[in-house]
């Protein structure tokens, strides 16, 4: 079913081109496509730019004008933003240098606890019991505690016991 509009293709042998023609005037068109007929009468064209002209303004009256008092508001919320931020990363550069400075200071902690090891374990090593026994046997004179002569006390869980007076006997 052809329209009196309608296009036919012509074959010659060149289909690249796209060389098409009109039943009515046998008139070529060049071009890969015929433009299709305007089946629009004037009146849907008038009706279709009223339609986009009233959406226009529509938006129109929906935008918000800029006047000063925006224009401030929304530089002071963009300012506090800006404080805010730069203290937010201000924050996170003082954690980071507080975690590096405990880190060596917890390493200067290790490396002096190794030491103090050291140093106790060469003193200890080089205490020799036998000889402190025999000089305070020997030289000084002191004598092992015989049976009644220990004494013993509830402790309040010091190290160390203090005497105030004579011990009852």
């Amino acid at each position: 079913m052809r329209h009196a509009n309608s296009t036919t293709r012509k074959n010659t042998g060149r289909q690249s081109t796209g060389s098409r023609r009109t039943n009515q005037n046998n008139r070529y068109i060049e071009g890969s496509a015929v433009r299709k007929l305007q089946t629009t009468s004037a009146r849907q064209e008038h009706e279709r730019t009223l339609r986009q002209i009233r959406s226009v303004n529509r938006t129109r009256v929906k935008a918000v004008p800029m006047n000063m008092g925006y224009i401030g508001v929304a530089a002071v919320a963009i300012l506090i933003a800006c404080v805010v931020l730069m203290a937010y990363v201000n924050l996170q550069s003082d954690i980071t240098n507080h975690i590096t400075t405990i880190s060596k200071l917890e390493s200067q902690l290790n490396e002096m606890k190794l030491a103090n090891d050291e140093t106790y374990t060469k003193i200890m090593s080089s205490i020799d019991l036998e000889e402190i026994k025999r000089i305070a046997v020997n030289e000084l004179g002191m004598k092992y505690a015989k049976e009644g002569q220990v004494v013993e006390y509830a402790g309040e869980g010091n190290d160390y016991v203090r005497q105030y007076g004579a011990l009852p006997e």
